[in-house]
Protein backbone atom coordinates (compact mmCIF):
# COMPACT_ATOMS: atom_id res chain seq x y z
CA UNK A 1 0.00 0.00 0.00
CA UNK A 2 6.26 4.04 -10.83
CA UNK A 3 8.26 4.43 -13.81
CA UNK A 4 7.42 1.23 -12.20
CA UNK A 5 4.44 1.36 -11.05
CA UNK A 6 3.18 2.97 -7.53
CA UNK A 7 0.55 3.06 -5.67
CA UNK A 8 -1.55 2.31 -2.52
CA UNK A 9 -4.01 1.74 -0.04
CA UNK A 10 -4.18 1.40 1.74
CA UNK A 11 -4.16 -1.43 2.77
CA UNK A 12 -2.89 -0.33 6.63
CA UNK A 13 -0.32 -1.41 4.58
CA UNK A 14 1.82 0.70 1.88
CA UNK A 15 0.44 3.13 -0.22
CA UNK A 16 2.74 4.52 -3.02
CA UNK A 17 2.77 7.09 -5.68
CA UNK A 18 1.11 5.48 -9.02
CA UNK A 19 3.24 5.51 -12.45
CA UNK A 20 3.96 3.30 -15.38
CA UNK A 21 5.48 -0.14 -14.41
CA UNK A 22 8.70 -1.20 -15.21
CA UNK A 23 10.16 -3.30 -18.16
CA UNK A 24 9.97 -7.03 -17.87
CA UNK A 25 13.20 -8.21 -16.20
CA UNK A 26 14.29 -12.40 -15.18
CA UNK A 27 11.47 -14.14 -14.05
CA UNK A 28 11.65 -14.30 -9.78
CA UNK A 29 12.02 -17.32 -8.66
CA UNK A 30 9.39 -17.93 -6.42
CA UNK A 31 6.07 -18.61 -8.95
CA UNK A 32 3.64 -15.38 -8.42
CA UNK A 33 0.67 -17.08 -6.77
CA UNK A 34 3.24 -18.20 -4.16
CA UNK A 35 3.79 -14.77 -3.55
CA UNK A 36 0.36 -13.07 -4.39
CA UNK A 37 -1.21 -15.54 -1.56
CA UNK A 38 1.79 -14.20 0.56
CA UNK A 39 0.50 -10.41 0.30
CA UNK A 40 -2.85 -11.18 0.53
CA UNK A 41 -2.04 -12.78 4.30
CA UNK A 42 0.37 -9.93 4.84
CA UNK A 43 -2.18 -7.36 4.72
CA UNK A 44 -5.07 -9.14 5.86
CA UNK A 45 -3.34 -10.22 8.93
CA UNK A 46 -2.55 -6.32 9.45
CA UNK A 47 -5.13 -5.34 11.30
CA UNK A 48 -4.79 -7.94 13.85
CA UNK A 49 -0.98 -6.73 14.36
CA UNK A 50 -2.36 -3.24 14.96
CA UNK A 51 -5.06 -4.43 17.62
CA UNK A 52 -1.84 -6.36 19.52
CA UNK A 53 0.09 -3.80 19.23
CA UNK A 54 -1.98 -1.25 20.67
CA UNK A 55 -2.33 -3.37 23.49
CA UNK A 56 1.13 -2.40 24.84
CA UNK A 57 1.69 0.77 23.09
CA UNK A 58 0.06 4.13 22.24
CA UNK A 59 -1.61 4.56 18.82
CA UNK A 60 1.64 6.85 17.94
CA UNK A 61 4.02 4.43 18.77
CA UNK A 62 2.33 1.98 17.05
CA UNK A 63 2.85 3.50 13.82
CA UNK A 64 6.09 4.85 14.55
CA UNK A 65 7.18 1.86 14.77
CA UNK A 66 5.58 0.18 11.93
CA UNK A 67 7.48 3.40 9.29
CA UNK A 68 10.37 2.79 11.26
CA UNK A 69 10.75 -1.08 10.28
CA UNK A 70 8.96 -0.33 6.84
CA UNK A 71 11.45 2.60 6.04
CA UNK A 72 14.53 0.25 7.11
CA UNK A 73 13.29 -2.75 4.69
CA UNK A 74 13.21 -0.54 2.00
CA UNK A 75 16.39 1.25 2.70
CA UNK A 76 18.00 -2.09 2.83
CA UNK A 77 16.73 -2.85 -0.71
CA UNK A 78 17.29 0.85 -2.05
CA UNK A 79 20.77 0.23 -1.30
CA UNK A 80 21.20 -3.32 -2.67
CA UNK A 81 19.70 -1.75 -5.95
CA UNK A 82 22.01 1.43 -5.79
CA UNK A 83 18.90 3.33 -5.84
CA UNK A 84 19.22 6.86 -5.47
CA UNK A 85 17.30 9.67 -3.70
CA UNK A 86 15.24 12.00 -5.24
CA UNK A 87 17.11 15.71 -5.87
CA UNK A 88 14.20 18.24 -6.60
CA UNK A 89 12.94 20.23 -3.50
CA UNK A 90 9.57 20.39 -5.11
CA UNK A 91 9.29 16.34 -5.99
CA UNK A 92 9.98 16.19 -1.88
CA UNK A 93 7.26 18.68 -1.14
CA UNK A 94 4.78 16.10 -3.14
CA UNK A 95 6.51 13.09 -1.65
CA UNK A 96 5.91 14.83 2.21
CA UNK A 97 1.95 15.76 1.24
CA UNK A 98 1.44 11.91 0.19
CA UNK A 99 3.21 10.74 2.95
CA UNK A 100 0.69 12.43 5.30
CA UNK A 101 -2.13 11.41 3.39
CA UNK A 102 -0.89 7.69 2.60
CA UNK A 103 0.72 6.58 5.90
CA UNK A 104 1.42 9.13 8.73
CA UNK A 105 -2.82 10.05 9.10
CA UNK A 106 -4.27 6.59 7.81
CA UNK A 107 -1.86 4.17 9.95
CA UNK A 108 -2.36 6.71 13.11
CA UNK A 109 -6.29 6.50 12.42
CA UNK A 110 -6.76 2.95 12.14
CA UNK A 111 -4.02 2.43 15.37
CA UNK A 112 -6.65 4.94 16.89
CA UNK A 113 -9.82 3.39 16.07
CA UNK A 114 -8.86 -0.44 16.96
CA UNK A 115 -8.79 0.64 20.11
CA UNK A 116 -12.87 0.47 20.23
CA UNK A 117 -13.78 -1.57 17.38
CA UNK A 118 -12.89 -4.78 16.31
CA UNK A 119 -10.27 -5.30 13.73
CA UNK A 120 -12.52 -6.97 11.51
CA UNK A 121 -14.39 -4.07 11.15
CA UNK A 122 -11.04 -2.00 10.59
CA UNK A 123 -10.47 -4.59 7.42
CA UNK A 124 -13.89 -3.74 6.13
CA UNK A 125 -13.74 -0.18 6.69
CA UNK A 126 -10.60 -0.29 4.47
CA UNK A 127 -11.83 -2.29 1.48
CA UNK A 128 -13.88 1.27 1.02
CA UNK A 129 -10.75 2.48 -0.34
CA UNK A 130 -12.24 2.22 -4.05
CA UNK A 131 -15.35 3.80 -3.41
CA UNK A 132 -13.62 6.47 -1.57
CA UNK A 133 -11.31 6.80 -4.77
CA UNK A 134 -14.10 6.46 -7.70
CA UNK A 135 -16.21 9.31 -5.84
CA UNK A 136 -13.34 11.25 -5.92
CA UNK A 137 -11.87 11.17 -8.98
CA UNK A 138 -14.72 12.19 -10.23
CA UNK A 139 -14.42 15.41 -9.34
CA UNK A 140 -10.33 15.80 -9.37
CA UNK A 141 -9.52 13.53 -12.65
CA UNK A 142 -11.49 14.45 -15.30
CA UNK A 143 -10.28 11.77 -17.69
CA UNK A 144 -11.90 9.53 -15.43
CA UNK A 145 -15.58 9.84 -16.16
CA UNK A 146 -18.28 8.16 -14.77
CA UNK A 147 -20.10 5.26 -16.11
CA UNK A 148 -23.60 3.85 -14.89
CA UNK A 149 -22.01 0.74 -13.75
CA UNK A 150 -19.46 2.62 -11.68
CA UNK A 151 -21.99 4.63 -10.27
CA UNK A 152 -24.25 2.05 -9.54
CA UNK A 153 -21.11 0.45 -7.77
CA UNK A 154 -20.58 3.36 -5.84
CA UNK A 155 -24.11 3.29 -4.43
CA UNK A 156 -24.15 -0.55 -3.77
CA UNK A 157 -20.85 -0.16 -1.94
CA UNK A 158 -21.70 2.48 0.36
CA UNK A 159 -25.03 0.20 1.09
CA UNK A 160 -22.55 -2.58 2.08
CA UNK A 161 -20.98 -0.08 4.50
CA UNK A 162 -24.43 0.57 6.21
CA UNK A 163 -25.21 -3.05 6.29
CA UNK A 164 -21.59 -4.05 7.73
CA UNK A 165 -22.68 -0.80 10.64
CA UNK A 166 -26.25 -2.30 10.73
CA UNK A 167 -28.25 1.31 10.32
CA UNK A 168 -31.60 -0.32 10.62
CA UNK A 169 -30.96 -0.63 14.11
CA UNK A 170 -29.77 2.97 14.92
CA UNK A 171 -26.02 1.73 14.81
CA UNK A 172 -26.93 0.54 18.32
CA UNK A 173 -23.90 -1.19 19.92
CA UNK A 174 -21.06 0.30 17.23
CA UNK A 175 -18.60 2.72 18.56
CA UNK A 176 -18.91 5.82 16.24
CA UNK A 177 -15.86 7.32 16.62
CA UNK A 178 -13.65 4.47 16.21
CA UNK A 179 -15.23 3.45 12.85
CA UNK A 180 -15.60 6.95 11.84
CA UNK A 181 -11.64 7.16 12.15
CA UNK A 182 -11.45 3.87 10.51
CA UNK A 183 -13.63 5.22 7.33
CA UNK A 184 -11.46 8.82 7.54
CA UNK A 185 -8.36 6.66 6.94
CA UNK A 186 -9.47 4.96 4.09
CA UNK A 187 -10.98 8.35 2.51
CA UNK A 188 -6.63 9.36 3.12
CA UNK A 189 -5.96 7.00 1.38
CA UNK A 190 -8.30 7.89 -1.03
CA UNK A 191 -6.93 11.38 -1.40
CA UNK A 192 -3.22 10.95 -1.38
CA UNK A 193 -4.18 8.27 -4.53
CA UNK A 194 -4.98 10.83 -6.37
CA UNK A 195 -2.79 13.82 -5.04
CA UNK A 196 0.30 11.63 -6.03
CA UNK A 197 -1.66 10.52 -9.27
CA UNK A 198 -1.58 14.50 -10.02
CA UNK A 199 1.97 15.51 -8.97
CA UNK A 200 4.44 12.46 -9.10
CA UNK A 201 3.90 10.61 -12.30
CA UNK A 202 6.60 11.33 -14.33
CA UNK A 203 8.64 12.41 -11.49
CA UNK A 204 11.63 9.93 -13.36
CA UNK A 205 12.22 8.14 -9.95
CA UNK A 206 11.45 4.53 -9.82
CA UNK A 207 8.91 3.18 -7.71
CA UNK A 208 11.12 1.89 -5.09
CA UNK A 209 12.89 4.97 -4.46
CA UNK A 210 9.84 6.91 -4.32
CA UNK A 211 8.00 4.81 -2.12
CA UNK A 212 11.10 4.72 -0.08
CA UNK A 213 11.19 8.55 0.48
CA UNK A 214 7.55 8.43 1.33
CA UNK A 215 8.26 6.47 4.28
CA UNK A 216 10.98 8.08 5.04
CA UNK A 217 9.68 11.31 5.47
CA UNK A 218 6.48 9.83 7.40
CA UNK A 219 8.30 8.51 9.74
CA UNK A 220 9.99 11.99 10.52
CA UNK A 221 6.28 13.18 10.86
CA UNK A 222 5.56 10.74 13.43
CA UNK A 223 8.64 11.51 15.20
CA UNK A 224 7.64 14.72 15.80
CA UNK A 225 4.17 13.81 16.91
CA UNK A 226 4.90 10.98 18.70
CA UNK A 227 6.69 12.82 21.77
CA UNK A 228 4.07 15.76 22.03
CA UNK A 229 0.96 13.36 22.70
CA UNK A 230 2.80 10.52 24.22
CA UNK A 231 5.30 9.65 26.87
CA UNK A 232 8.34 7.04 26.52
CA UNK A 233 6.85 3.54 27.33
CA UNK A 234 7.89 1.83 30.46
CA UNK A 235 8.57 -1.38 29.29
CA UNK A 236 8.80 -3.47 25.83
CA UNK A 237 6.26 -6.34 26.07
CA UNK A 238 7.57 -9.06 23.99
CA UNK A 239 4.02 -10.02 21.95
CA UNK A 240 3.41 -6.29 21.29
CA UNK A 241 6.53 -5.04 20.33
CA UNK A 242 6.93 -8.23 18.11
CA UNK A 243 3.71 -6.93 16.39
CA UNK A 244 4.49 -3.83 15.72
CA UNK A 245 7.88 -5.19 13.99
CA UNK A 246 5.96 -7.24 11.84
CA UNK A 247 3.59 -4.76 10.84
CA UNK A 248 6.26 -2.12 9.44
CA UNK A 249 9.00 -5.05 8.28
CA UNK A 250 6.24 -7.42 6.33
CA UNK A 251 3.56 -4.79 5.80
CA UNK A 252 5.01 -1.98 5.24
CA UNK A 253 8.23 -3.18 3.75
CA UNK A 254 7.87 -6.27 1.98
CA UNK A 255 4.68 -6.23 1.10
CA UNK A 256 5.23 -3.30 -0.71
CA UNK A 257 8.06 -5.03 -2.88
CA UNK A 258 5.79 -7.86 -3.33
CA UNK A 259 3.12 -5.55 -4.62
CA UNK A 260 5.04 -3.98 -6.85
CA UNK A 261 6.96 -7.62 -8.23
CA UNK A 262 3.04 -8.86 -8.82
CA UNK A 263 2.04 -5.67 -10.72
CA UNK A 264 5.03 -6.33 -13.32
CA UNK A 265 4.84 -9.52 -14.01
CA UNK A 266 0.55 -10.19 -13.91
CA UNK A 267 -0.16 -6.61 -14.34
CA UNK A 268 -2.54 -4.23 -12.29
CA UNK A 269 -5.98 -6.21 -12.79
CA UNK A 270 -5.10 -9.17 -11.59
CA UNK A 271 -2.31 -7.56 -9.10
CA UNK A 272 -5.17 -5.69 -7.67
CA UNK A 273 -7.29 -8.69 -6.78
CA UNK A 274 -5.43 -8.94 -3.69
CA UNK A 275 -7.79 -6.41 -2.16
CA UNK A 276 -10.77 -8.48 -2.19
CA UNK A 277 -9.14 -11.12 -0.04
CA UNK A 278 -7.82 -8.79 2.68
CA UNK A 279 -11.15 -8.52 4.19
CA UNK A 280 -12.15 -11.93 4.70
CA UNK A 281 -8.72 -13.01 6.30
CA UNK A 282 -8.70 -9.68 8.85
CA UNK A 283 -12.40 -11.37 9.77
CA UNK A 284 -10.80 -15.17 9.68
CA UNK A 285 -8.15 -13.86 11.64
CA UNK A 286 -9.77 -11.38 13.82
CA UNK A 287 -12.34 -14.22 15.01
CA UNK A 288 -10.38 -17.64 14.99
CA UNK A 289 -6.96 -15.37 17.09
CA UNK A 290 -8.69 -12.78 19.15
CA UNK A 291 -12.12 -13.90 19.66
CA UNK A 292 -13.97 -11.31 17.98
CA UNK A 293 -17.68 -11.32 17.54
CA UNK A 294 -18.51 -11.77 14.39
CA UNK A 295 -22.99 -11.11 13.51
CA UNK A 296 -24.65 -11.68 9.85
CA UNK A 297 -24.79 -8.14 8.80
CA UNK A 298 -20.33 -8.18 8.91
CA UNK A 299 -19.63 -10.80 6.64
CA UNK A 300 -22.94 -10.24 4.30
CA UNK A 301 -22.26 -6.04 4.18
CA UNK A 302 -18.35 -7.02 3.55
CA UNK A 303 -19.52 -9.25 0.53
CA UNK A 304 -22.07 -6.15 -0.47
CA UNK A 305 -19.29 -3.30 -0.01
CA UNK A 306 -16.39 -5.65 -2.52
CA UNK A 307 -18.94 -6.34 -4.78
CA UNK A 308 -19.47 -2.41 -5.49
CA UNK A 309 -16.05 -1.59 -5.02
CA UNK A 310 -15.43 -4.37 -8.27
CA UNK A 311 -17.68 -1.93 -10.16
CA UNK A 312 -16.62 1.10 -9.60
CA UNK A 313 -13.48 -0.34 -11.28
CA UNK A 314 -14.66 -1.64 -14.21
CA UNK A 315 -13.34 -0.03 -17.35
CA UNK A 316 -15.41 0.44 -21.13
CA UNK A 317 -15.04 -2.25 -23.23
CA UNK A 318 -11.83 -1.70 -25.30
CA UNK A 319 -13.93 -1.03 -28.30
CA UNK A 320 -16.01 1.48 -26.39
CA UNK A 321 -12.62 3.13 -24.56
CA UNK A 322 -9.99 5.28 -26.60
CA UNK A 323 -6.52 3.67 -27.55
CA UNK A 324 -4.13 4.27 -24.97
CA UNK A 325 -0.05 3.54 -24.62
CA UNK A 326 -0.26 4.12 -21.32
CA UNK A 327 -1.24 0.78 -18.93
CA UNK A 328 -4.25 0.62 -16.16
CA UNK A 329 -2.35 1.70 -13.53
CA UNK A 330 -4.79 3.58 -11.16
CA UNK A 331 -3.88 3.63 -7.62
CA UNK A 332 -7.33 3.02 -6.79
CA UNK A 333 -7.12 0.00 -8.37
CA UNK A 334 -4.21 -0.93 -6.43
CA UNK A 335 -5.79 -0.88 -2.41
CA UNK A 336 -3.59 -2.37 0.20
CA UNK A 337 -4.12 -1.50 3.86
Amino acid sequence: MSAPCQQPAIPPAASVPPLPPAPATRRPAVDWRIRFAALSLIWGFSFLLIKVGTEGYAPFQVTLGRLLAGTAVLAVAMAVRRERLPRSARTWGHITVAAFFLNALPFSLFSYAELTIPSTLAGICNATSPLWGMALSVVALSEDRPTRRRVAGLGIGFLGVLTVLGAWQGFSGLDLPGTGMALLASFSYAVGWIYVRRTLAGTGSSTLTLTGSQLFVGTLQLAVVTPVFTSAPDSFPVLPTLSVLALGALGTGLAVLLQYGLVQEVGPTTGQMVTYFIPAIATAAGVTLLGEQLTWNTPVGAVIVLAGAALTQSRPSSAARPRSRTPDVRPERLTRT
